[in-house]
């Protein structure tokens, strides 16, 4: 699909989503509610049009995949935010992009944002504007993080690489303008899965974690999956595909650096933000892994936004609730960077 299709298809989004409510409820039909919770009128009718245009993410190739990502992307990321400077950099073998405020001076906090997409997909343009908005938002540097995908480099390239990159913002710390002792992790989905991982094996301190809906534990299917699993964005195929991609078939879903609720001990992890979707196949383990940070003594914070389905963080540019969701979490990132800051006063005179 051409840049032009893709901006008509977009412009009928915004239209859409601008008519009166009786009109949008009318598109996206009967209101939809599983599990005690009602699916958002703007997040059903969402799904309803990407359905209706051929454009929601059905299971195909990965490079196919990969092509209808990047189509969703455009079609719902909204306009390139502004106020924002964004720099190529080359990280090893692959490529990243720093992402600085307008007028923020040298030595701010840094978020490190791994992209979701099954470890198979996205990349840094399908998670450039989510990044832009977070950076602006929450007044931080943000480094997103590109990584060798699947099936061309399964499992564990996409941990090495992630690995990679936080010891690249602290051997380039200067360089990039950022304070080493103040750098968050986050990611969504399979993203959030290697930020939590990269996290909890770091040879140094990480001040915040910030997980949108991740994907924590392969080795059990549990309940939200069989609720959740067909017709809202993220399918139980999918996920099977996806998985079967990035970790040969099914070998390596009991390690730690796949599974990391299967680790041992969890109590080195940071303060942490979780924020899942109610109607999102991966909710049940996401909550999980909440509970178990909470059990293990980690500060942690669960928020579970009820209407609303896998992949709302990107979400920027249709309807007011995805980007309400993604503010809350830019609050919790900003509040747990400046507890680390003057956690870190405090250490430092004492």
């Amino acid at each position: 699909m051409s840049n032009i299709q893709a901006g008509v298809l977009a412009g009928a989004l915004r239209f859409a989503f601008g008519l009166p409510g009786p009109l949008r409820r009318l598109i996206a039909g009967t209101p939809i509610r599983l599990d005690g919770q009602d699916l958002h009128p703007e997040a059903q009718l969402l799904l309803k049009l990407a359905h209706v245009s051929g454009t929601d993410w059905r299971t195909k190739t990965a490079s196919e995949s990969r092509l209808d990502l990047e189509l969703s992307s455009k079609l719902v990321g909204g306009p390139k935010i502004t106020g924002i400077g964004a720099r190529d950099l080359t990280i090893g073998e692959f490529a990243g992009r720093l992402y600085t405020p307008d007028g923020l001076a040298p030595g701010s906090a840094l978020l490190i944002f791994y992209h979701g997409g099954g470890w198979v997909t996205g990349g840094l343009e399908t998670h450039d504007n989510l990044c832009r908005f977070l950076a602006k938002e929450a007044g931080v540097r943000v480094l997103a993080a590109d990584y060798r995908l699947a099936p061309e480099y399964p499992f564990p390239a996409a941990v090495d690489d992630a690995a990679e990159v936080l010891r690249y913002a602290v051997a380039k710390a200067e360089d990039l303008g950022i304070d080493a002792k103040r750098i968050a992790l986050g990611g969504d989905s399979a993203g959030g899965n290697l930020a939590a991982v990269t996290a909890h094996n770091a040879e140094i301190d990480i001040a915040f974690l910030l997980l949108f809906y991740p994907g924590v534990d392969a080795s059990v299917r549990r309940r939200s999956r069989e609720i959740f699993g067909n017709g809202f964005f993220l399918t139980d195929e999918k996920m099977d595909w996806f998985l079967d991609q990035y970790s040969a078939g099914g070998r390596d879903r009991h390690d730690p650096r796949l599974s990391i609720m299967l680790a041992d001990d969890l109590s080195n992890l940071p303060p942490t933000y979780i924020a899942t979707a109610g109607y999102d196949p991966l909710r049940d383990e996401g909550e999980a892994f909440a509970e178990r940070l909470a059990a293990e003594g980690v500060p942690v914070v669960l928020r579970r936004h009820e209407g609303l389905f896998h992949g709302f963080a990107n979400v920027l540019g249709v309807g007011g609730i995805f980007r309400e969701a993604v503010s809350e979490a830019v609050g919790a990132l900003r509040t747990g960077l400046a507890l680390a800051n003057s956690a870190q006063d405090v250490a430092e005179t004492a």
